[in-house]
């Protein structure tokens, strides 16, 4: 279920598409363009904005819709007839496309509020099929494929530990063995365990970044992969939030516009052994209108996906480069306020 700040910003980016002057009066309004939004969602917003409650944030996005309203390569002043929320709607399949709101059932916006996450994905999905299809293999413990040597003396120490109680292996625990080590050790390995997990998350990093590498055998296989991880489909959308920089606002363009102006030179992952296993990834990418080579940085944490021995590892895909200097990130142009909604429906526009 989405939590208030995301509802807060993805539907306040919504109403700022309508041609509002003010958020709160769009919010008293309720437009009926905007559908999926429950009676209950509409009073928990009304309520929270009103107390105070992430209004900074919801007026930004508001903001946000605003600016895409007016935007040449979005709505250009036109009034939308419908947009859709996404919310806490589950997709019946392998979700592509990270879109969080459609507008007149063509535009697709990401709303992305001081996050650098991609994606989540099983380390197999990343590491071994490079983002392609899901397989339908049942989840396996990928610390025990990629390093069970490091990952069996790692749990020995556990269990020295913690004392008695805990079966022999990793691979016997409960699911009430696992949440009690979740539980004894949340926020940080006691200090009898630090040797061994700093040797485990060492040999985890090693091991994957050399499995990854071993994995793309070609340029055109890296490029691929940085494509998927870039989140380029054959359908273009929009971000819309904020970075540490401030507003964000971008088209995310599609492998063919990617590939009419830049070129994939190298792609290179290593293994950064402090903390919790990490792999590190950098792409050098050739502009080809100016010669000039720009550099995409980015990492990948490989961790529990329900805490520490709790649920199936992740690998948790995070870009470090900001989203505005990223190649296919096209920044939206500035429109002038004054010219929103100037050939749409008078109804409903610039209250």
């Amino acid at each position: 279920m989405p939590g208030d700040r995301t509802e807060a910003t993805e539907v306040g980016t919504a109403l700022g598409m309508l041609g509002y002057r003010h958020l709160s009066v769009a919010l008293a309004d309720r437009p009926s363009e905007l559908v999926n939004i429950p009676d209950a969602t509409w009073n928990g917003l009304s309520e929270m904005i009103a107390s105070g409650k992430y209004r900074s944030e919801a007026d930004s996005a508001f903001e946000n819709g605003r600016a895409f309203a007016a935007a040449a390569e979005g709505l250009r002043g036109r009034r939308p007839l419908r947009i859709e929320w996404k919310g806490p709607h589950r997709p019946p399949g392998y979700d592509l496309l990270p879109a969080d709101l459609r507008v007149d059932h063509v535009y697709l916006v990401s709303c992305k509020y001081q996050s650098q996450l991609l994606m989540n994905a099983s380390p197999a999905h990343l590491f071994d099929r490079a983002l392609q299809d899901r397989g339908g293999e049942p989840a396996r413990d990928w610390y025990s494929i990629i390093a069970p040597d490091a990952y069996a003396t790692f749990y020995s120490s556990v269990r020295s530990s913690l004392g008695g109680g805990l079966p022999e292996t990793v691979e016997a625990l409960s699911r009430l063995d696992r949440e009690r080590i979740g539980k004894e050790c949340a926020r940080q390995w006691p200090s009898e365990m630090r040797s061994a997990y700093a040797t485990f998350s060492a040999a985890v990093a090693r091991s994957t970044a050399d499995r990854w590498a071993a994995s793309l055998r070609s340029g055109h296989d890296r490029e691929l992969l940085l494509w998927r991880m870039l989140r380029l489909s054959d359908c273009p959308y929009f971000i819309l939030g904020a970075g540490p920089q401030g507003s964000l606002r971008l088209r995310i363009g599609t492998p063919w516009d990617w590939r009419q102006l830049f070129r994939l030179i190298d792609f290179r992952m290593s293994a950064n052994p402090a903390g919790q296993p990490r792999v590190e990834w950098e792409a050098s990418i050739g502009e080809l209108a100016t010669g000039e080579t720009r550099l995409v940085r980015g990492h990948v944490e490989v961790r529990w996906s329900h805490g520490r021995f709790c649920g199936m590892p992740e690998a948790k895909i995070y870009l470090d480069t900001p989203h505005e200097h990223v190649p296919g990130y096209f920044p939206l142009e500035k429109a002038r306020q004054g010219t929103l909604m100037a050939s749409g429906p008078a109804a409903g526009w610039d209250r």
